[in-house]
């Protein structure tokens, strides 16, 4: 899963399952598959722990491809069930913020974004659940957002609906310095900066799905943003980071 259910209930087919935030793969051991010089796979499937959380059969390959200055992150998901599977998966990856100054109360940074429409998101609420409606993303000019310690009022900044294919964080003097491209239908952007202000990093997370809407007590396969593979089939996908300098 991305991030929470509500209480921490899944409920599928009559059963009810618990998973804490972002699911279990994130606390597993992978195995190596696969390695060369600049590439590796890692698998996971499901065994007697997932399947307590988890009611699928399932293989999901994790890859990591190096070319020159970008790193393409490769996802692969297998349905060995005898059912449909339903699932999200998304990515977590944080980067330094170059020229960082804890004492400051200026930019660390920019985030840059590749639409120059409107943007509107949403944020989590209670129990890192996420409250229904959108709001209207203001940035500082043209498409740029300066990095302060108080940029992330709402926590997380959660876009939706493929209104963003690449986000670029900018040095102080707005010269690139990576990005992070994808297709998937949701971006979010998130610092811990509310109990720890002096936080040197940021994150560009692309999702294949988000965490229940608050007080939500569908199905599982009826949230927004599932994803759902037949039996024997491959989901795959893949998002790359730019270094720039």
């Amino acid at each position: 899963i991305v991030g929470s259910l509500w209480n921490n209930e899944m409920r599928q087919d009559g059963n009810k399952y618990v998973m804490t935030q972002h699911g279990f793969a994130r606390d597993m051991e992978f195995i190596l598959t696969h390695k060369t010089d600049n590439e590796m796979m890692f698998l996971l499937h499901d065994n007697e722990y997932t399947l307590k959380k988890y009611p699928y059969n399932f293989e999901l390959e994790i890859g990591y491809k190096l070319q020159d200055n970008i790193i393409k992150v490769i996802w692969q998901v297998r349905n060995t069930s005898e059912t449909e599977m339903h699932f999200q998966i998304g990515a977590h990856p944080a980067f330094m913020l170059p020229e960082f100054d804890a004492a400051s109360t200026g930019a660390n940074g920019y985030f840059d974004f590749d639409n120059d429409e409107p943007l509107y998101y949403t944020h989590p609420g209670e129990k890192g659940c996420e409250q229904i409606g959108a709001n209207l993303f203001e940035p500082d000019e043209g498409n740029t957002l300066a990095i302060t310690p108080n940029a992330f009022g709402p926590d997380t900044y959660i876009f939706e609906n493929g209104q963003l294919h690449r986000v670029t964080i900018l040095d102080k003097a707005k010269k690139p310095y990576v990005s992070v491209l994808f297709n998937a239908p949701i971006v979010a952007l998130w610092a811990p900066v509310k109990e720890h202000p002096e936080c040197p990093f940021v994150c560009i997370e692309p999702w294949y799905g988000r965490c229940d809407d608050m007080h939500y007590q569908g199905d599982f396969a009826a949230k927004p943003w599932m994803n759902h593979l037949e039996p024997g089939k491959n989901f795959e996908a893949s998002y790359t980071i730019a270094v720039h300098r």
